[in-house]
């Protein structure tokens, strides 16, 4: 589904992606990993059109979608979410599902004078929309309340609905496990795999969080220094010289040095 090729994001001398090549399978479930400053959230933001390319390129289902911005993206089923999430905080969770979906008629000032019972229409369904995915989340009991009165992990699960009324193709989703308690990122990770498998959603992850990577991620990306250092299951990363190296540390005169 996603191609990226020889991929650079250059901010002065400091190569942030620095020839990032990998592929994103279609229908699965990827996690990226890899140590703090390796430049997996500014690979997410080039792949999802926040940030321009230095250099390279981005396929999508065959498409050159290489510098396009969000918005357009959006259109073609590409999301993202960030490591805080981004609600509107004021108004209720119900509504901020209601707001994603594009194209609505009430978003034209004609139609607000001339087009009301067709926008009463549509919010009927989109509000209907709403409940269901709130239900398939369920977080139902929060339709009503403020977003930004719930807790980071339901912000999490509302922003998973907003893939649902989008009707995305492909989340790329960043730091799942950021102020989540583990109940809660238990309750994430089963929506994941339940979108993914009953909605045929794409996944890619970026989560520190070893457990659950190995949980619900089939394939594993390693980022480091910019590139991409290693891939396949968990096991095979953990077992990749490399990788500990890089990531997870190594024993040198006997003593661990710990993460770098």
């Amino acid at each position: 589904m996603i191609v990226v090729d020889n991929l650079h994001k250059h901010f002065g001398g400091f190569r942030a992606v620095n020839g990032a090549s990998l592929k994103i399978k279609e229908g699965g479930i990827t996690g990226l990993i890899g140590p703090n400053g390796a430049g997996k959230s500014v690979l997410f933001n080039v792949i999802s059109g926040f940030l321009k390319p230095t250099s390279g390129h981005v396929g999508m289902a065959g498409e050159d979608i290489t510098g396009l911005p969000p918005h357009v993206l959006f259109k073609k089923g590409l999301l993202r979410s960030f490591q805080i999430a981004h609600e509107f905080s004021t108004m209720t969770c119900r509504e901020n599902l209601m707001v994603v979906p594009g194209g609505q008629s009430g978003e034209k000032l004609w139609n607000t004078w001339f087009g009301r019972k067709r926008i009463a229409g549509e919010e009927r369904a989109l509000r209907s929309r709403a409940d269901e995915v709130l239900k398939f989340l369920t977080i139902d009991h929060l339709a009503n309340q403020k977003a930004g009165m719930i807790s980071g992990g339901q912000k999490k699960l509302l922003e998973l609905g907003r893939t649902m009324m989008a009707d995305a193709k492909i989340v790329f989703f960043d730091e799942v496990g950021a102020g989540v308690n583990r109940t809660l990122l238990n309750v994430i990770a089963d929506t994941i795999v339940r979108l993914n498998r009953e909605h045929g959603l794409t996944f890619v992850i970026i989560e520190h969080d070893m457990d659950f990577i190995g949980r619900i991620c089939e394939h594993v990306i390693c980022l480091a220094e910019g590139r991409v250092l290693a891939e396949g299951t968990l096991d095979e990363i953990r077992a990749n010289r490399q990788v500990v190296e890089a990531y997870l540390g190594t024993r040198r005169h006997g003593k661990s040095e710990g993460k770098r």
